[in-house]
Formats: C-alpha cells, sequence, structure tokens
C-alpha cells in the first residue's frame, strides 16, 4: 500500500492530499529514507512524520483494507512515539493560553506597549 493511502487509512491525516503535501516537504521518511507519496509500505516498516509540531514515529504492523474506524486502528500499527513530544505541546499550549485568552480578540495599546517593552529589555540583556 501507498504510504499516503497508508496514512490516510490509519486517520493521523484527514485527506490524502494532506499526505501528499507532506511528502512533498520532506516531512514523511520510511525507515530513515525520505518517501515519497507513491512509496510502498509493508508490515515491519517504520514511519516517521512531523505534523502539529509532533514528531510521530510508528511500526507498520499490517496493511488495512480501506479507511478503518478509530477504534480499530491499533490493529495495524504501534505507535512508537515518546510521551515526551505530547507533554512539550501541552506545555506550548498552556504558555499560549498564559498571555492571552483565545477568542478576546487584537492586543490592546497597552498590551503592545508591554511587548514592546519586553522587547526592549530582551534585546539590553543580550547586549
Amino acid at each position: 500500500m501507498r504510504v499516503d493511502k497508508y496514512l490516510w487509512c490509519v486517520r493521523y491525516y484527514k485527506t490524502r492530499n494532506m499526505v501528499t503535501e507532506a511528502c512533498r516537504k520532506n516531512q514523511i521518511t520510511v525507515n530513515g529514507q525520505v518517501a515519497k507519496a507513491s512509496r510502498e509500505v509493508f508490515p515491519s516498516d517504520k514511519i516517521t512524520f512531523r505534523k502539529d509540531q509532533i514528531t510521530y514515529q510508528i511500526t507498520v504492523l499490517d496493511i488495512p483494507p480501506n479507511r478503518i474506524g478509530a477504534k480499530l486502528v491499533d490493529i495495524y500499527r504501534k505507535d512508537d512515539t515518546p510521551p515526551e513530544a505530547f507533554a512539550h505541546l501541552e506545555l506550548l499550549k498552556l504558555s499560549k493560553e498564559h498571555y492571552r485568552r483565545a477568542g478576546t480578540g487584537r492586543p490592546t495599546k497597552k498590551d503592545r506597549r508591554d511587548i514592546d517593552d519586553f522587547e526592549i529589555d530582551f534585546i539590553e540583556d543580550e547586549e
């Protein structure tokens, strides 16, 4: 099965076109080699790809006949992604929420001044 179809079937990407774009950007490797979308995958192949600031590492256990339900995904792949990658993503989300809540709009003049002061202090500290 093609690598783009496989990653779509095991529900890592919503569309095959998204997988193809990731392949064009050299974000997907199979057994350590950069893969084109048409690259064939077989059981025991190791696929590494970067999506949403996480580098996923999966091992192909079996080839699905077509796109499968989310509950059946574990039959066809083994997720070897280290838990630290997900912890790092959670930390990034929390740090973004700390300054400004989602949906509160554009920064006010005071926010803008605070940002400018922070940048100036940061530059002075580096010198």
